[in-house]
């Protein structure tokens, strides 16, 4: 049962890794895009609708499915005041992070992906635009984003806590 949850969860694991280095490429293409904004505007007084929604695309889609392999990173919020203190030993943490995810974040994400789909099933349906003019068309593209990131959120948050379980009853 062991190794069939390990290997459930390296796979869980090699998908967010894969996920999150082509969701970093993104950060450059952004980077890259808000320095010919910024130019287009600044040197030659011209600028576009549309560049400018598509910063906010990209920076949603970095935001929203990178937090899977922030989580898997370990590099999310958390309130270091508990977790960190001297009070708390290796096992007390793994329960701690257990229940956390248990309780908080995989109920959390639920919500926000039973919440959303609606949302963006309308936008597909009425086939929702930018209401500025020049900008983007397709709004249910970066709609869609929402409940992808916070299901990709919520499979590793799964993985995360079964390795935090799985570290809790190896330690005791």
């Amino acid at each position: 049962m062991k190794t069939l949850l390990l290997n459930f969860i390296s796979k869980i694991d090699a998908f967010t890794e894969y996920t999150g280095k082509c969701i970093s490429s993104l950060v450059i293409i952004l980077v890259l895009l808000v320095g010919y904004d910024v130019s287009m505007r600044y040197l030659f007084n011209s600028g576009s609708i549309a560049i400018q929604e598509l910063e906010w695309h990209l920076f949603s889609i970095i935001f929203l499915l990178g937090s899977a392999y922030t989580l898997k990173h370990n590099e999310h919020v958390r309130l270091d005041i508990f977790y960190n203190s001297k009070f708390m030993n290796e096992t007390t943490r793994a329960w701690f992070d257990v229940l956390g995810t248990l309780l908080i974040l995989l109920p959390f994400c639920l919500l926000i992906i039973v919440s959303a789909w609606p949302f963006v099933t309308q936008a597909y349906i009425h086939n929702e635009t930018s209401p500025d003019p020049g900008g983007l068309s397709a709004r249910w593209l970066i709609k869609s984003t929402i409940p992808l990131g916070f299901f990709m959120l919520l499979i590793q948050g799964v993985a995360e806590a079964l390795k935090k379980l799985l570290s809790a009853l190896d330690n005791n």
